[in-house]
C-alpha cells in the first residue's frame, strides 16, 4: 500500500508562491519528493493548495513543514493515503476553546473572583501537566461552591460565543448527513443549549450539582474525561456501523487526544503544543468550517 501524504494548505488570503518554493527546498533536505497540485479556491472564505508527498514524514519533518507554512501565514494538514473523504460519517468536537471561545468553568469562577485559581488548573490540565482530568475537574468545581446557578446563564448570554466558522461547520456537516457530536469535559448546561442552537445530534458533558439555586461544588455522576470522550465516539461509530477512521475529530487540549488518536482526520484548533504535534491538521488562522475543505 502506498504511504504517500497529501499536504493541504489553508489560508484566509491567497497562498503565496514562495510557500511552494520553501516546501520543495525543505523536501530536498529531507531527501523526499513533493509535487504541487494546481492551487484552487474552493470556498468563499478560504484559499487552498495541495502537495503530494511521495512518502510519510517523521514527526520532526511534519513540525518543520508546519512551521514553514506558519511563516507564510498558512495552516497545514496532512492527509494519509488511506483517508477517504467520502467515507466520513461522524464529526466529534470538544466544546471549551474549540467550538466556543471560552473555558466555561473559568468564566463561572470569574463571577466569584476565583478565575485565576481555576484558570491555573485548567491551563495545566490542557497542557497535559496535570494527568488526571477527573481530579483536576473536581478541584476546580469545588472552588465554585456557593455560586448562584444564575451565573451559568450570565456566562452563556454575556461571554460564550461560537468560534469563527462554528455555525457554518455545523450547517455543512449536517447537510452532508454527518453525525455531529459535542463531547466535552465541560458542563451540560452549555452543551444542551449549543445542541439546540447548532443542531448537534448528540452532546455529552458533566452535570453540575445545584441545590437551592446554588452550585454545591460537586459534579453529579461519572466525569467525562479523555477516555470517556473516546468511548462516546467509538459507541457512536458502532451505532452507525462504521469505524473511528470514518470520523473527524477536533480539540485543543490534552484530554482530547484519546478521541483524536486513530480518527480519519484529527484537527487541533488553536490548540496546546502537545495537541498540535499529534494532530493531522492544525488550525491557528482559519475558522472551524475549513474542516469541510478536508472532506470535499
Amino acid at each position: 500500500m502506498s504511504s504517500h501524504l497529501t499536504l493541504v494548505a489553508l489560508a484566509n488570503t491567497v497562498i503565496p508562491a514562495e510557500l511552494n518554493t520553501a516546501f520543495i527546498e525543505h523536501a530536498k533536505v529531507l531527501g523526499i519528493s513533493i509535487t504541487k497540485e494546481s492551487a484552487e479556491r474552493v470556498h468563499p472564505n478560504y484559499f487552498t493548495a495541495r502537495w503530494t508527498c511521495a512518502q510519510a514524514l517523521t514527526p520532526e519533518a511534519r513540525v518543520a513543514m508546519r512551521n514553514i507554512a506558519g511563516e507564510h501565514d498558512v495552516d497545514l494538514a496532512f492527509l494519509s493515503s488511506g483517508f477517504k473523504p467520502d467515507e466520513v460519517r461522524v464529526l466529534a468536537m470538544d466544546m471549551d476553546s474549540t467550538l466556543i471561545n471560552i473555558e466555561c468553568i473559568d468564566e463561572i469562577a470569574d463571577f466569584t473572583g476565583k478565575k485565576a485559581a481555576v484558570s491555573e488548573i485548567t491551563e495545566a490540565t490542557m497542557r497535559g501537566e496535570i494527568k488526571d482530568f477527573k481530579e483536576s475537574l473536581r478541584r476546580r468545581v469545588a472552588l465554585l461552591a456557593g455560586v448562584s446557578a444564575d451565573v451559568l446563564d450570565s456566562v452563556y448570554k454575556e461571554r460564550l460565543r461560537p468560534n469563527p466558522g462554528a455555525a457554518q461547520l455545523m450547517a455543512g456537516a449536517n447537510a452532508r448527513g454527518l453525525y455531529t457530536m459535542l463531547v466535552s469535559g465541560g458542563f451540560t448546561f452549555f452543551t444542551e443549549k449549543l445542541q439546540q442552537e447548532l443542531g448537534l445530534k448528540q452532546t455529552q458533558a458533566n452535570t453540575l450539582e445545584i441545590i437551592d439555586g446554588k452550585l454545591t461544588g460537586k459534579v453529579i455522576g461519572d466525569i467525562v474525561d479523555g477516555a470517556a470522550k473516546n468511548t462516546y465516539l467509538e459507541q457512536a461509530c458502532a451505532l452507525l456501523n462504521c469505524h473511528k477512521r470514518n470520523a473527524i475529530t477536533m480539540g485543543d487540549g490534552s484530554n482530547d487526544l484519546p478521541m483524536m488518536h486513530g480518527s480519519g482526520i484529527s484537527i487541533a484548533y488553536r490548540a496546546k503544543p502537545i495537541v498540535k504535534e499529534k494532530a493531522d491538521a492544525a488550525f491557528d488562522r482559519v475558522g472551524l468550517d475549513a474542516a469541510l475543505l478536508l472532506i470535499a
